[in-house]
């Protein structure tokens, strides 16, 4: 069973090709957000490097969220176009399960951490159990004080993973000490392989979906749609006569 997945849900465009368990390849660029331009070509030479043609691929699979819109939008939409076009099936992942994933098998909590703006993360935490991956709270858009909290709650040392993490490092280490740490610049940023590997296991489950049924996972309204909000809840001045 050869997939491939991507990951463009921020900075960084990955692709990667999986058979079973086995990566044959995986591309990633961390550099600006022109996804738009880079991930069409990523998918493309992958493919040539790899001796393939689209119509091997048995499954496409992509993060659909929480993230950038933008970035969320066009690596659906291209993984959508692609299956739809080769009647193949998709498989939606959500990003904050395979950003946790790169620290597989491990003791502590792992915290992926995504970059909100205006001091806030889209996240979740995670723990291991017995070879398998565990979410152990919702999917959340929180502040990062609101998120120590709730790592404080749990009394275990957690592990910190995502963009968001350069942002608040310094805070979260004066804030919860030696029961933090940080995964290492390689393992820190979202990885194509790690979104393939929970397509593979979902393959094996049966849990495939059609290119009609992803759809990007948004926590919070777009900035456009938070201002017409606004806009439409704005008091309205009474008109002179």
């Amino acid at each position: 069973m050869k997939i491939m997945a991507l990951d463009s849900s921020a900075m960084v465009a990955t692709v990667a090709v999986m058979e079973d368990e086995k990566l044959l390849g995986e591309y990633t660029l961390n550099y600006k957000r022109n996804h738009s331009q880079t991930l069409m070509p990523m998918i493309e030479q992958i493919l040539t490097d790899l001796e393939l043609v689209p119509g091997d691929i048995d499954i496409f699979a992509a993060s659909t969220g929480p993230g950038s819109f933008t970035g969320l939008r066009i690596g659906v939409t291209s993984i959508k176009a692609m299956a739809y076009a080769l009647g193949k099936s998709v498989i939606g992942v959500p990003t904050l399960d395979a950003m946790a994933y790169n620290m597989p098998m491990n003791k502590h909590i792992v915290c992926p951490m995504l970059d909100a703006r205006n001091n806030q993360v889209y996240t979740a935490l995670y723990n291991w159990n017995e070879g398998t991956q565990d979410r152990c709270t919702e999917y959340m858009g929180v502040t990062v004080e609101n998120l120590i909290d709730i790592i404080r709650d749990t009394g275990k040392k957690v592990i910190f993973i995502g963009d968001a993490v350069q942002l608040h490092k310094e805070f979260l280490k004066s804030r919860l000490g030696d029961y933090c740490m940080f995964a290492p610049g390689s393992l820190r940023l979202q990885r194509a392989a790690s979104v393939a590997c929970i397509a593979y296991q979902k393959a094996l489950e049966g849990n495939l979906e059609s290119s009609f049924e992803m759809l990007p996972f948004y926590l919070r309204k777009s900035q456009a749609e938070r201002e017409y909000d606004k806009m439409l809840h704005k008091p309205q001045k009474d008109e002179k006569r």
